[in-house]
C-alpha cells in the first residue's frame, strides 16, 4: 500500500485502510492484488458515505467493503482478462468482463493496471466496489 500512497491520488483509501485497520496488512508480507478507487472514485459516493465509514464505530462495514478490493495472490492484468469472477479476502467474488478491451470489475473500469508493488499489484479503478 506504500506504493499506492506514493502515488498521491489515493489519500482516501490510505485514509480508509488506517481507519479500518488494514494497512499494516496490506503492507506487510504476502502477494495482494488490489482494485485500488481513486479519490475521484472515492467522491462518487453519496455526500457523507467516506466520512461515516470512516467513524471507530463502522470499522467493521469498512473492514468488509475495503477488502473485496482485494484478491489474495499477484494476478497481472493478462490473468485478470482471462477470469469471470475472482474471490476476494473479504470472502465473496468480484465480476470480471472485458468488453472491447476494456477491463470492469463489477461496476468500476480497470483504468491502470499493473502498477507493481513489492507485495503485488494494484490496479486502479474509477468506482468504489461493494460487496453484495
Amino acid at each position: 500500500m506504500d506504493t499506492a500512497v506514493a502515488a498521491g491520488s489515493f489519500k482516501t483509501l490510505a485514509a480508509a485502510l488506517k481507519a479500518g485497520g488494514l494497512m499494516e496488512t496490506l503492507s506487510g508480507e504476502g502477494q495482494f492484488t488490489v482494485f485500488a478507487p481513486t479519490d475521484e472514485a472515492f467522491k462518487k459516493l453519496p455526500q457523507g458515505t467516506v466520512e461515516d465509514l470512516l467513524k471507530p464505530e463502522n470499522r467493521q462495514k469498512l473492514a468488509k467493503i475495503l477488502t473485496y478490493h482485494v484478491v489474495p495472490g499477484r494476478v497481472l492484468a493478462a490473468d485478470v482478462v482471462k477470469l469471470s469472477k475472482a474471490k476476494t479476502v473479504e470472502g465473496s467474488e468480484v465480476q470480471i468482463t472485458v468488453q472491447r478491451g476494456k477491463v470492469k470489475v463489477d461496476n468500476a473500469n480497470v483504468v491502470k493496471a499493473d502498477i507493481h508493488a513489492s507485495n503485488g499489484v494494484i490496479h486502479v479503478i474509477d468506482a468504489v466496489i461493494l460487496p453484495r
